[in-house]
């Protein structure tokens, strides 16, 4: 049973990556119980707390702030999840193939809003979203495709969360900061990746994925692979 913060920390680390909410997809998650459910069998994990020990929804940013060996994003069935830094080549090679940006670009593999967000993250480094949508000049009647675009490069790992930065400090609000995955991770994580064999990964993941789920689907294995 996770029981608190390091709990959870010490699974994942062990687990390799996890979806992020309470929905496993038929793969795997570490909290399993639903943002709405009671906790049962007595254990104090709780949804919307404001706990940093109890509350899953606050280890979300509590990995970006505290960690440099853990990712948290969209990365799995366009729904958040964590991957630590010693599984994210094997996604890496699964998903981009060695690809940079620029290459997936050329060949027609991101849209056009997805080349108009990267753009703005790159040359700002760590950005949060307000300023993307700012900087990039986009409008209130772009925000469906400016959402779809921002999962789409998340998915396909060229950018990931990074932290939040308070938008209104008064009330609270924050708002999620995104960086490369190579800013996040360092140059380094893209060489690696280039060393392993697209299929040699999927291999990898699919063999932990039945480690951690041993019910887990072939065909639903490949496609969080995948993305």
């Amino acid at each position: 049973m996770i029981k608190n913060y390091n709990d959870f920390l010490k699974t994942l680390l062990n687990a390799g990556f996890s979806l992020g909410g309470g929905n496993d997809e038929g793969i795997y998650v570490i909290v399993s119980r639903g943002w709405n459910e009671e906790p049962q069998g007595g254990s104090p994990i709780h949804w919307h707390t404001g706990d940093p020990e109890t509350d899953p929804w606050e280890w979300r940013m509590r990995v970006l702030d505290e960690r440099d060996d853990i990712a948290y994003s969209k990365f799995f069935f366009k729904k958040s999840g964590y991957i630590t830094r010693e599984w994210y080549p094997y996604f890496l090679a699964a998903r981009r193939e060695g690809l940079t940006f620029d290459e997936a670009d050329d060949r027609g593999m991101v849209s056009h809003f997805a080349r108009r967000i990267y753009d703005v993250v790159v040359a700002g480094g760590c950005v949060p979203l307000h300023d993307i949508k700012a900087r990039g000049g986009f409008a209130k009647e772009d925000k469906s495709a400016f959402d779809r675009a921002l999962v789409e490069l998340q998915m396909k790992m060229f950018l990931t969360m990074c932290g939040s930065q308070l938008k209104m400090p008064m009330q609270g609000w924050a708002s999620t900061e995104f960086c490369t995955i190579e800013k996040f991770f360092g140059e380094d994580i893209l060489d690696e990746s280039a060393k392993i064999n697209k299929e040699d990964a999927f291999e990898k993941i699919h063999g932990q994925v039945l480690k951690l789920n041993p019910l887990a689907k072939d065909a639903k294995i490949r496609k969080f692979t995948a993305g």
